[in-house]
């Protein structure tokens, strides 16, 4: 039982004795406020570490070792398979294929995107329609997107092949040539990305004020001179966006290519990220498929720099 004096005191506002000061854990607010914000970032920065960071690091780290055999563990190699990757025929075809591949689906979709989403932000008929349409490719799976594709481009009997036949061409194995394989991926790759970039277009133009159209034509500026000096570089944000992810995209593919042409023929479609999928999961040359790896992360990693370090200085930021 409580002792009625302590009972009395506290009914007059004055502190337990069963309740110490110092038993009560003070923080100072600003402290509290750190570790608050810092436990919000928590979930996240551990999966950015486990997924990210730790994957990135220890890809690096396997470079500089040989691959496990059985009951052979790996052995330090050093630069040994960096050597041989110079010396790898199939890598500098990849790499240049690549290159080749992301220097004409990077302009051509950016531009593609652009002109779509200006047509269907303004007063047409049939607009929801046009947009439905523009954005459909985005959400289809790429598998099905690339057996859609083998039937244009199948010889004979193929979309493309028919409507070329009716205006007196004969039939060509698109994906069997070296001249066209490459050409037929990038096609693909067009079609497929251009809808979902337009979507960031087409949000960026509809929060433009559309009084600077209305200044613009009092001034008597024609429609090209306001997008060239008004419309275009109020997008710059929305395009360096773009611009980031189709990079991105251009050095990721590998569902396109082992459906339509396994990378033949004889490497003319290989891309560097899937012959690192071929030395990884079907060679099983895990330390040289690290290696190759390490040098697509590089790459990415300087044109990133350079769009932010370069590219961002130039931007106007509403």
């Amino acid at each position: 039982m409580q002792n009625p004096d302590q009972t009395k005191k506290r009914a007059d506002g004055a502190p337990s004795p069963l309740v110490g000061e110092g038993n009560r854990l003070s923080v100072p607010q600003h402290l509290r406020v750190h570790i608050h914000g810092w436990l919000l970032l928590l979930p996240a920065a551990v999966l950015l570490v486990a997924f990210t960071y730790y994957p990135a690091v220890r890809t690096i780290f396997d470079s500089l070792f040989s691959t496990p055999r059985g009951v052979r563990g790996a052995v330090f190699v050093g630069m040994d398979n960096y050597a041989a990757m110079l010396a790898d025929p199939v890598f500098v075809r990849a790499l240049v294929n690549n290159f080749v591949y992301a220097a004409c689906v990077i302009p051509l979709t950016i531009a593609l995107a652009l002109s779509m989403a200006l047509w269907v932000d303004g007063r047409i008929a049939g607009r929801p329609f046009l947009r439905l349409s523009f954005f459909t490719p985005t959400v289809l799976p790429m598998i099905a997107v690339a057996n859609i594709w083998l039937f244009f481009y199948a010889p004979g009997y193929g979309l493309l092949d028919q409507i070329l036949g009716l205006f007196g061409f004969s039939a060509h194995n698109w994906l069997g040539d070296q001249h066209t394989a490459l050409a037929c991926l990038i096609a693909v790759a067009i079609w497929k990305d251009a809808g979902f970039f337009m979507i960031f277009y087409l949000a960026a133009l509809q929060q433009i004020s559309p009084q600077l159209a209305e200044a613009a034509a009092l001034e008597g500026a024609s429609r090209w001179y306001f997008f060239r000096r008004v419309t275009f570089p109020l997008l710059m944000p929305t395009t360096l966006f773009v611009l980031v992810n189709a990079i991105i995209n251009s050095f990721r593919l590998v569902d396109h290519i082992v459906v339509m042409t396994q990378g033949g023929p004889d490497n003319a479609t290989a891309l560097l990220l899937f012959y690192i999928y071929e030395v990884g999961f079907k060679f099983w040359d895990t330390a040289y498929a690290a290696t190759l790896t390490v040098v697509l992360l590089t790459l990415l990693a300087v044109f990133a720099l350079g769009q932010f370090l370069i590219l961002d200085r130039r931007i106007h930021y509403q």
